[in-house]
């Protein structure tokens, strides 16, 4: 949308993005967060993005597309926003230090098939020597038979197998599950 026709439709926009995030997002813990993207949520950065640093040239809102798009799913993966939750600063700062390498301890599994590994931060690194980040992207490829299985009822499970983290949700919850298997059409 223009600049324009995004400050006209901004606050139903945002409603109904709020909305469908609640079907897309999934506690494993009591603190992380995955968010799965998909058109519509990225679609909604987009155009916050756009709109905070006003931008409207072609050049910058290809750049921002550019940017962006990677995090839509492509039908046989699902991309997913990490959030790593701490509400106290010291407490955060200590946590990310001892969670270092948590990205890649993240998996999903489809009941009868093997779990699938996230593949973490493919943009840049999220992590240092000291502490790793709060937020990392996330994205899990799924292969034909599991997404099969998906279709045919089959229970997801998903978690994080740190040692100093080890959470799980399994099953995922329905909603969740159900917002998901239409990524993979």
């Amino acid at each position: 949308m223009s600049l324009e026709q995004y400050a006209r439709e901004r606050a139903a926009f945002r409603t109904r993005v709020i909305e469908h995030k609640r079907a897309r997002q999934l506690q494993v813990g009591p603190n992380t967060t995955w968010s799965f993207e998909d058109r519509l949520t990225i679609q909604y950065q987009i155009q916050e993005m756009l709109r905070v640093e006003r931008i409207f040239e072609p050049e910058g809102i290809a750049e921002e597309l550019a940017s962006y798009n990677p995090l839509i799913p492509d039908g046989r993966n699902w991309k997913v926003t990490l959030l790593i939750e701490f509400a106290q600063p010291e407490e955060r700062r200590a946590q990310l230090g001892r969670l270092r390498g948590i990205e890649g301890r993240c998996w999903v599994q489809v009941a009868g098939h093997a779990r699938v590994a996230a593949i973490a931060d493919e943009d840049l690194p999220r992590e240092n020597e000291e502490k790793t980040s709060a937020v990392h992207f996330l994205r899990f490829e799924l292969d034909p038979a599991m997404i099969g299985s998906l279709r045919a009822g089959a229970a997801l499970g998903a978690g994080i197998d740190h040692e100093h983290y080890r959470h799980c949700a399994d099953p995922v919850p329905a909603a969740v599950r159900t917002a998901l298997l239409a990524d993979l059409d």
